[in-house]
Parts: C-alpha cells; sequence; structure tokens
C-alpha cells in the first residue's frame, strides 16, 4: 500500500496542506466562461467525449479506490499513520488461510456474487514492508510484566467468523507503548465482514477482512474480492498532444465528500497560483488545475499541491477523469 508516484522521471514532492501563494483549494470551481482557462475547457471537453465504458463498467465489479480502507476514524498521530501509509504492519494471530465462501457486493443498483480470498492472503496484500531499524527502541510488543499482552499474545473472543479480538482502549499500556516512530502496527485480530468502497456502479459496501489493530481506534479493512472477479478500468483515450501551456494533470483523488472534491495536481517547483478546475456533467467529472509559469530558472520537480472543488449536484457514481491522460482517478484516502 506504498504511495509512491513516479512522473516523468522527476522526483515528486508531496507539500501535504501546503498550497502556493495566492491560491485557494477549498474554494469553488473556476467560472467556465472564464477565457483564461478556455483551453482546459476545451480539452476536458475531448476527454469527457471520448470516454466509453464498457459493460463490465455498468454490470461488474470495478474498484476505483485502493484495497485498503479505513472503516471510521482511527485516531492517528504521525507515527501511526505514517506506518499506516507505507504499510507497516506486524500480526499476532494466526491468520486463517481458509477461503471462505462467495460474498456479495451491494452497489446502489443491485449486487454481485464474487469469489473472496483467505485472511492470510488479505494480509499478505496489507502488509507492505517491515520499518527502519528503531535506535534504541524495541520492535515487538513487550510479552512480560507492564504493558504486556495478555497472557503474552492477543485477547481473542469467539465470533461469528471464529476471531472476533477485544482490543485494547486508547489508554492502554499497549497502544502507548506501541505509539512511538519506525514500529509497525500490531494486528490483533480479523473477521470477514464488509466496507464502504467507491466503485464504476457508486459507493457500494464490499466483502471485507476486518483487521483490529491495537494502536488504532477503528479496524483496516483490505477489500477481500478475488482478483479474477476485478474488472479492469477502460484504456484512456485522451488528445494525442500535451497538455495546453498552465494546464496541469491530476496526480491523486483524496476525498469524495458528496459534491466536494479534493484532490492533488502536478506543478513544476517554481509555477504559482495553483487554481482548481472541473468540467462536470450528467455522467462524467473532468478535473485538472491552472497555474502560472515561473520564468526564472528553476530545478526540474514536478510537485503534488492540494486542490478542492466544489460540484453543482453530488459526484453519485459519475466517474472522474484526469484531464492529462484521460483515465479514471483511484480515490486514495489520506
Amino acid at each position: 500500500m506504498r504511495r509512491t508516484l513516479a512522473l516523468l522521471g522527476l522526483p515528486l514532492l508531496l507539500l501535504a496542506g501546503c498550497a502556493a501563494p495566492g491560491s485557494d483549494p477549498a474554494g469553488p470551481s473556476v467560472d467556465p466562461l472564464n477565457h483564461r482557462w478556455e483551453a482546459f475547457y476545451q480539452r476536458a471537453g475531448e476527454v469527457a467525449d471520448a470516454w466509453r465504458p464498457g459493460e463490465v463498467w455498468r454490470s461488474g465489479y470495478v474498484p476505483l479506490e485502493e484495497a485498503t480502507v479505513l472503516t471510521g476514524e482511527p485516531g492517528f498521530n504521525g507515527d501511526t499513520k505514517q506506518a499506516f501509509l507505507l504499510g507497516w504492519y506486524r500480526d499476532q494471530i494466526a491468520l486463517p488461510t481458509a477461503t471462505p465462501a462467495d460474498g456479495t457486493i451491494r452497489f446502489p443498483d443491485g449486487t454481485l456474487r464474487v469469489p473472496l480470498i483467505s485472511a492470510a492472503e488479505a494480509y499478505a496484500q496489507l502488509h507492505q514492508g517491515d520499518p527502519p531499524a528503531c535506535d534504541g527502541r524495541p520492535m515487538a510488543p513487550p510479552t512480560t510484566g507492564p504493558g504486556r499482552l495478555k497472557d503474552g499474545g492477543p485477547t481473542i473472543e469467539p465470533g461469528p467468523d471464529g476471531l472476533l479480538p477485544t482490543r485494547p482502549g486508547p489508554d492502554s499500556p499497549v497502544a502507548t507503548h506501541l505509539d512511538t516512530p519506525c514500529v509497525p502496527l500490531t494486528v490483533t485480530g480479523v473477521k470477514l465482514g464488509s466496507a464502504p468502497a467507491r466503485t464504476s456502479r457508486g459507493l457500494a459496501e464490499v466483502p471485507a477482512w476486518l483487521f483490529t489493530v491495537a494502536e488504532l481506534r477503528v479496524p483496516v479493512a483490505r477489500l477481500a474480492v478475488a482478483q479474477r472477479a476485478v474488472g479492469a478500468r477502460p484504456e484512456a483515450v485522451a488528445p494525442d498532444r500535451p497538455l495546453p501551456d498552465g494546464v496541469v494533470a491530476v496526480q491523486t483523488l483524496d476525498a469524495v465528500d458528496g459534491a466536494r472534491l479534493d484532490y492533488r495536481v502536478g506543478v513544476g517547483a517554481c509555477d504559482s497560483d495553483v487554481t482548481p478546475l472541473v468540467l462536470e456533467r450528467d455522467d462524467v467529472v473532468v478535473l485538472g488545475g491552472g497555474v502560472i509559469r515561473s520564468t526564472e530558472m528553476c530545478t526540474a520537480q514536478l510537485v503534488a499541491k492540494p486542490a478542492s472543488v466544489t460540484l453543482k449536484a453530488p459526484l453519485g457514481d459519475r466517474v472522474v477523469l484526469d484531464v492529462g491522460s484521460g483515465i479514471p482517478i483511484t480515490l486514495v484516502r489520506r
């Protein structure tokens, strides 16, 4: 679940919450009659016109966000958020290897039965590596003395799926002991449930393995649909020419809240005045940004800067396309 972006061979700097002077990431979208951005609207219109999804888009399962989903407010601090974003986990339980029976995805327009993966396979996808060595700090939870896990291991109670954990509270010794930099998140239980996820057919309830994590307030869900049941996104059909000067492409879609879309655009290190740009239609939304290019010498870096637009109506099941590539943008929750 690493979030590493390689763009045109240039280093990418993610500047969270840092907008260019004069920009307003939370402000309304630009009036399409503003002739300054006429080139954006022309290209966005071509991207929208070229969008031709296939049958699987309308009747299958095509996810439009990452397969790791938080089920509520996790209560992150800087260290636990880093571990979550980089996929640092350690398991304190025996993970079931049996493949469960087929599950049901519930879309706004119907349901779909799909094959699922085991908890062990889901954890293998969740766990993306180990943190660097902790200088002077233990890499494992204590097994004896104050702050140890109960009986040297996790607390497990019987549940509908055989593994329903009793999780330590936010003030427990376990949580505070592990709340240190460069330490992974501790998985103390798992059960089969479901989680909301954006798909080509709108927000769906998707079968998921729910991993209880000692350091977080809510479980971390890994969508449990087997890969053979996941439909491919349509190929992009973008205009065969570079973006107009001053128009920039989208790098990530960070949040969808009704009609509000938070996203990031890729700009030059010395570009300024980032302007959110959107073309909204009944079936599609095209996102991008506008910048003022620097006339001075500048380092060759691509920087992701935040932007936000408010649509005229909630996004619903409309696809969000990048004005640069023409492809659907995957939601990356932060």
